[in-house]
């Protein structure tokens, strides 16, 4: 299957993003290992940005941090049935109160309920370079 344009998704490939689906964020480990856990992913084509909010001490937070300023190559990925879609590109970590408000925002449009506040929060940001799927 050929990469899609990120920020140029199809009708079916957007809509399956914004529907409620788990997924699962692959960060490199220092040794290289992929690292895979589930989270909540919301999608902006027009930014060319996937966003996911975690907590200041979580281990995905400190994998893109430990790949330095120019960010951590990563992948989110979801899936229903034989429906699949997965982001690519460089993630990395913003502790800009208002971006994090923003992530905050679209998480709960997309998963229907909105976070309990977190003073830890701080949002990976994913600067998109490929999308791939049959969605």
């Amino acid at each position: 299957m050929a990469p899609l344009d990120p920020r140029a998704p199809t009708p079916g490939y957007l809509a399956f993003w914004q529907e409620y689906h788990l997924c699962a964020l692959a960060t490199p480990r220092p040794d290289g290992t992929p690292h895979l856990v589930p989270v909540g992913v919301t999608y902006d084509p027009r930014a060319g940005l996937a966003r996911v909010i975690t907590g200041r001490a979580s281990a995905k937070a400190a994998h893109v941090r430990a790949a330095g300023p120019a960010g951590a190559a990563v992948a989110v990925s979801q899936v229903a049935g034989g429906k699949w879609a997965t982001l690519e590109g460089l993630a990395t970590v913003c502790e800009d109160p208002a971006r994090i408000a923003d992530a905050v925002s679209r998480y709960a449009e997309r998963y229907g309920r909105t976070p309990a506040p977190d003073p830890e929060r701080i949002v990976i940001e994913i600067a998109l370079t490929r999308a791939m799927g049959n969605a």
